[in-house]
């Protein structure tokens, strides 16, 4: 597992040891940044929940984003997230949070805006379920927010329009999927 792009291009990462976590293959990656790069700034925060090794907020930083936070909730992920950055000198633009996401996003609450917020939780538990709706009347989530759920290709997202998302972007792959969501911007009425 390497950084594809951007100034940390081709330095290798770690992962955690064991099967809790999915390494995102290079070309899956290469694929999401294609469609993410649009969005990515200076002064982007990108949000990374169910973190794993990291790879993906870190991605993002070497491809430019100012800020990225990471959220996990195993130990051995943690470390792994902090010996990245480390490897690839990031740690001053990057958070590391040892928490539940759900205990992190409240802890989070009021402190900014995420222009990004990608979340890769383990599949078929639901998780992302209750995080989009949380996530639906967050003071994090502006109405140009991107939010990026990874899932397997099977996953219901059926209810997301009932939450106030609307799909940006649908791309399946061979095992799992991308769906890209930003809330529907309500039209005032004069």
């Amino acid at each position: 597992m390497r950084v594809i792009a951007g100034s940390a291009r081709r330095l290798l990462l770690t992962s955690p040891p064991g099967f809790e976590t999915r390494p995102t293959s290079d070309k899956v990656k290469e694929t999401l940044f294609n469609i993410l790069m649009p969005y990515i700034y200076t002064d982007t925060g990108f949000l990374d929940l169910f973190a794993g090794s990291g790879a993906i907020g870190i991605e993002a930083l070497s491809r430019g984003a100012g800020e990225a936070v990471f959220v996990e909730n195993s130990k051995e992920a943690v470390s792994c997230i902090n010996k990245n950055l480390n490897t690839t000198h990031f740690t001053d633009s990057a958070t590391v949070m040892y928490c539940d996401v759900m205990t992190a996003l409240k802890r989070l609450e009021g402190k900014r805006v995420y222009d990004i917020i990608f979340m890769d939780p383990p599949y078929s538990r639901h998780y992302e379920k209750a995080v989009l709706e949380y996530l639906s009347s967050s003071m994090i989530v502006a109405d140009d927010t991107l939010i990026v759920v990874e899932a397997d290709r099977s996953t219901d997202f059926d209810y997301v329009a009932g939450l106030g998302f609307e799909t940006v972007k649908y791309k399946e792959y061979k095992n799992n999927c991308h769906l890209f969501l930003k809330r529907i911007q309500k039209t005032e009425v004069i």
